[in-house]
């Protein structure tokens, strides 16, 4: 009987209880917000006040509208990890060309070329376990997950250093996680925090300005990675990135693609061994589909089961709990007049958790994603919205279901872990993730 602490620091056994789920007690706030208040709820006046938009028609209607919103004044407080030019950042034509340059590395046709690179990671890490060890699940597949993202998106003299890129982006990391308010004192005052992130940032900078260069003086501009698409590719007009546009855009694909990828892995291994039934259910599966070989593109879609516990943990947990937007020019909704200069936030984490839209709504339950299951539903976008919508969908959404996938299923065929005693808290500013990590006992020696 494996006891966990639950949301409120209790602890209590797995078996007695079925609803095992985490609160985020901010992002709770504004679901009891919608109840009482309805789906627009303003806060605060003139251009320092926000207007929360909530539930699936709210984000319908952001997420058709936006010609309405400016990003980069909504995330100028993440300036000093992503850099100004960031697509991230960016609205509009520069957004477009940015993401489009970026993209063919994302195509699945590509990712799929990446599968052997996760589960390598994955196995390192693994390996390194021993029966009876305590390890911090969540860090310990960060670690694996970052290795990835360097090696698939930028290549392997990148990803040769990704125990420093991990030091020195999570300085950076560290100044953000926090109200942009904060973020901006710090920077006025210069806080030694701040100093320190930046000394941070000069570091990774001239690290990545090196390898920027390198590539731009190599003949071979065909290279399947997202780094020689950045420095070589061409816009509708022929004009080519600057290396600070380079520089912004691999930073905000590196902590991208292992910060929320990370956090979701984190959660779906604490989902699924604090669900009764769900780790068993889905190693069987592995077993049956896979036997001994790791994952290969064609198995991804036969791994209904897995894929369902993916899109469940992206359910619950959803990595970006709330999406800000700034307004450029007013507009109506509900009969309420909202300024530009205002800013909106919608979030994901309050539409997943309603029950009008998700029966049982706290229950991690895949079976919610098969077809069959009296349950199931195919979501509208509105409904289900974990990597947002609209013209700045994330990027890398595809190769994060893929990765999640291939490692969840590399740890249900090599390892059996087990919970304990812990207390688990949700931090969510960059992303939801565990506060202090997520412990498990390896109770399995490494197989297949």
């Amino acid at each position: 009987m494996t006891s966990i602490a639950g949301a409120t620091g209790d602890v209590y056994s797995v078996p007695r209880s079925r609803d095992h789920t985490v609160r985020y007690r901010p992002a709770e706030f504004l679901l009891a917000l919608y109840r009482m208040f309805g789906p627009v709820v303003p806060v605060g006046r003139g251009r320092r006040g926000y207007t929360y938009l909530l539930g699936p028609d709210a984000n319908q209607f952001v997420l058709a509208n936006s010609d309405l919103f400016r990003w980069r004044d909504a995330f100028d407080w993440l300036i000093p990890v992503d850099g100004a030019t960031s697509m991230l950042l960016s609205d509009g034509a520069e957004h477009r060309q940015r993401r489009r340059l970026a993209q063919p590395a994302m195509h699945h046709r590509q990712i799929a070329a990446y599968l052997d690179t996760m589960a390598d990671n994955a196995d390192a890490m693994i390996e390194s376990w021993r029966p009876g060890q305590v390890v911090d699940v969540y860090q310990d597949m960060r670690t694996a997950i970052r290795r990835t993202t360097l090696h698939t998106l930028f290549g392997p003299r990148l990803a040769a250093d990704a125990e420093f890129f991990g030091t020195q982006l999570q300085r950076l990391l560290d100044l953000c996680d926090g109200l942009p308010q904060t973020v901006a004192g710090k920077q006025r005052l210069r806080t030694p925090q701040w100093r320190r992130a930046m000394a941070a940032r000069s570091r990774v900078d001239e690290r990545i300005y090196t390898e920027i260069r390198r590539v731009r003086q190599e003949s071979d501009t065909t290279a399947a990675n997202a780094l020689t698409a950045l420095v070589h590719g061409r816009d509708e007009d022929g004009e080519r990135l600057s290396d600070q546009e380079v520089r912004d855009q691999v930073v905000t694909l590196i902590v991208a693609g292992y910060e929320t990828t990370s956090a979701t892995l984190g959660w779906a291994v604490y989902a699924m061994l604090s669900t009764p039934g769900v780790w068993d259910t889905a190693r069987r599966e592995v077993r049956e589909v896979l036997g001994g070989r790791r994952p290969a593109p064609e198995d991804l879609k036969r791994l209904t089961y897995l894929g369902s516990v993916v899109q469940e943990t992206l359910r619950l947990y959803p990595a970006v709990t709330v999406v800000g937007r700034k307004v450029d020019q007013d507009f109506e909704y509900r009969g309420r007049r909202i300024r530009a200069g205002a800013s909106v936030v919608i979030s994901p984490y309050v539409t997943h958790r309603l029950p009008e839209l998700w029966p049982d709504p706290l229950r991690f339950q895949p079976e919610r994603w098969q077809p069959g299951n009296p349950d199931y539903r195919k979501p509208a976008p509105h409904h289900f919205l974990p990597f947002g919508g609209g013209p700045h969908r994330c990027i890398g959404a595809t190769m994060a279901t893929t990765e999640l996938t291939v490692m969840l299923a590399r740890l249900l065929a090599r390892t059996s872990l087990t919970l304990p005693a812990q207390r688990l808290r949700a931090a969510s500013m960059i992303s939801m993730r565990p506060r202090r990590g997520l412990r498990a006992e390896v109770s399995a020696p490494s197989q297949m």
